[in-house]
């Protein structure tokens, strides 16, 4: 029958037929790469960056719940979590809050900074890079940081390269290299052309700094209209994408530059309003498969004031975290120390919940014990993701991952990050 049919020249000929489109799908939707998503990023002004800032933004933030929920009833009540998901998860964030309360810095020199004479800008920059050079030396800086520079447009794009290069090279010399978990990220973005001048841009510094090609990579910042839909209706965001060549590591929501760009009075302003939902449907179908991160906005409600103004902001909080996590956007924006807290705890107690069944459906999935539930290999795959992601953030300890699922942290993440079709 093979011989009359023909059946190997016919598959033959279709392997060549798809050839262009298989080797397009591995370059354009390579999957997970294993790296650690940090659960948020705290911007915080350059001029505000000195040293020890890492260490004292955890001790603020005890400060806060001692000062303002000294015990689990308090808490679950300011926050609006159970006080049995508070009693479970609250060691766990005070340990966080003294081992690593930040795990991702981003120096902001846009936005929250404003325009500065540049010597003073050049010396915020370098006052910076040395803060966070400092901290990693002495093993306190957070697994990732870098800066938020000026953008693309043409009142701000000289400045913005100024500070990536001092940034960069007093990075580089003070470190010897650049280390892992080094960002940059590029905001109001509103053509596609600016994304490719921005991969043009690290191309160069590359090759002034003497670095390897392809090490300098950028988050884009997606806060207009114009990087959610093109002029003539196109994905913006998706073309963005396929321009950085390989260099976007993430995208991250701009919740009130966005919302007032499409009218949203200040009042309504919200990573919860429906023009941010859109917005991010978009982000998120653009990355999906592709290995960039999704990370959503912030809340400019911060928890400060007296006790009933912090629990307000500590309950509002809490719960878009939350929503943010229900919808898959793993990581978020904390703008203030007194945020950590509500961060941490609706984080841990969402990989809580999700522990045990997930621990359980993905056993039954690899066969360790016989189950009811038939999962298919993309459910399974999802089911590691959310074990590995609460290890990484703290939320789960191995001991108990392994004895629930049969299989430890390594085998997980090979799972997790597998390309599943």
């Amino acid at each position: 029958m093979e011989a009359g049919l023909g059946l190997t020249a016919l598959n033959d000929a279709l392997d060549a037929r798809l050839a262009q489109a298989d080797a397009l799908l591995l370059r354009d939707y390579p999957g997970n790469d294993g790296r650690r998503q940090p659960v948020h990023t705290v911007y915080l002004p350059a001029d505000r960056v000195g040293a020890g800032v890492v260490g004292q933004w955890g001790e603020q933030a005890l400060a806060s719940l001692e000062e303002f929920a000294p015990d689990h009833a308090a808490l679950a009540a300011a926050t609006g979590l159970s006080e049995q998901a508070v009693a479970e998860n609250l060691p766990r964030v005070v340990d966080k809050l003294r081992r690593e309360p930040i795990e991702d810095l981003r120096v902001d020199l846009e936005d929250g900074y404003g325009s500065r004479p540049d010597a003073e800008e050049d010396g915020h920059v370098l006052g910076a890079a040395d803060a966070l050079c400092a901290a990693r030396e002495a093993g306190e800086a957070p697994p990732y940081f870098g800066i938020r520079m000026k953008g693309m447009e043409a009142a701000g794009r000289r400045r913005g390269t100024r500070s990536l290069v001092l940034f960069t090279q007093t990075v580089l010399e003070r470190s010897g290299g650049i280390p892992d978990g080094f960002t940059l990220t590029l905001p109001k973005i509103t053509s596609v052309q600016q994304v490719e001048a921005m991969v043009w841009v690290v191309e160069e510094v590359e090759k002034r700094l003497g670095l390897a090609e392809g090490v300098l990579t950028f988050e884009l910042q997606i806060e207009t209209p114009q990087s959610i839909l093109g002029p003539d209706g196109s994905a913006a965001v998706a073309l963005m994408l396929r321009s950085g060549q390989g260099r976007i590591s993430a995208l991250h929501y701009g919740t009130y530059d966005y919302s007032a760009a499409c009218g949203v009075t200040a009042a309504f302003q919200s990573m919860a309003h429906p023009v941010a939902d859109h917005a991010k449907a978009v982000m998120q179908l653009a990355a999906a498969g592709t290995g960039v991160w999704l990370s959503d906005g912030s809340t400019n409600v911060v928890p400060v004031g007296g006790p009933d103004q912090v629990h307000a902001a500590w309950r509002l909080h809490a719960q878009l975290v939350r929503r943010s996590l229900e919808r898959a956007y793993y990581q978020g924006w904390d703008l203030h120390p007194h945020q950590l807290p509500t961060r941490y705890l609706a984080t841990y107690a969402f990989y809580r919940e999700a522990f045990a069944p997930a621990a359980a459906r993905l056993r039954d999935y690899l066969g360790v014990v016989g189950g009811g539930v038939m999962d298919e290999p993309a459910t399974a795959q999802a089911l590691a993701s959310a074990l590995v992601r609460g290890l990484n953030c703290g939320a789960l300890g191995d001991d108990e991952v392994t004895a629930a699922t049969g299989v430890g942290r390594s085998t997980l993440e090979s799972f997790a990050n597998r390309r599943v079709g």
